[in-house]
């Protein structure tokens, strides 16, 4: 496997303007003097995917109340993602990224493993990043299942 761009805590976060499932316009620079947690996935609509943001879901109002905005990104067309947040009842922004450039900037995209072999995907991630736009959390390969929880944890927030 060849070596990729990975991101690290105290890393500036690479700015973003993607579209929503609505078509509008959304900046990381948005939230700029706020926590945001921003979590890659493969595809809407899929079983894992859809497991994790549900999840997130379920746990935004804790997230929320703690100052932490939650945006995922995925390569889905926007068309797809209007689609997934209507099934889903999803409450925060899914943002879309057909060409992969901010999933490449921010090292979520390129070789895994998948059932033992190498291939080319979104490698799902998700990241911590700081009121200043440092990124403070960065885990990379993380679980569809169980993410959330073991986030909550990471962040002193779970009961």
């Amino acid at each position: 496997m060849t070596e990729q761009k990975r991101l690290s805590p105290g890393d500036p976060a690479p700015d973003f303007t993607l579209a929503d499932s609505e078509g509008n316009k959304v900046s990381l620079a948005d939230f700029r003097g706020r926590s945001v947690v921003v979590y890659f996935y493969p595809a809407a609509g899929t079983p894992g995917c859809t497991k994790q943001a549900c999840d997130f879901r379920d746990n935004l109002a804790e997230l929320n109340d703690a100052g932490y905005q939650v945006l995922g990104i995925s390569p889905d067309k926007q068309e797809k993602l209007a689609k997934f947040v209507e099934q889903e009842q999803l409450t925060f922004p899914l943002l879309s990224d057909p060409d992969k450039t901010v999933l490449t900037e921010w090292g979520a995209f390129g070789e895994k493993k998948n059932y033992g072999r190498v291939v080319q995907g979104v490698i799902r991630s998700t990241f911590v990043v700081d009121p200043e736009g440092k990124i403070a959390k960065a885990l990379y390969n993380v679980r569809a299942t169980g993410h959330v929880a073991k986030l909550l944890r990471d962040l002193d927030l779970a009961s």
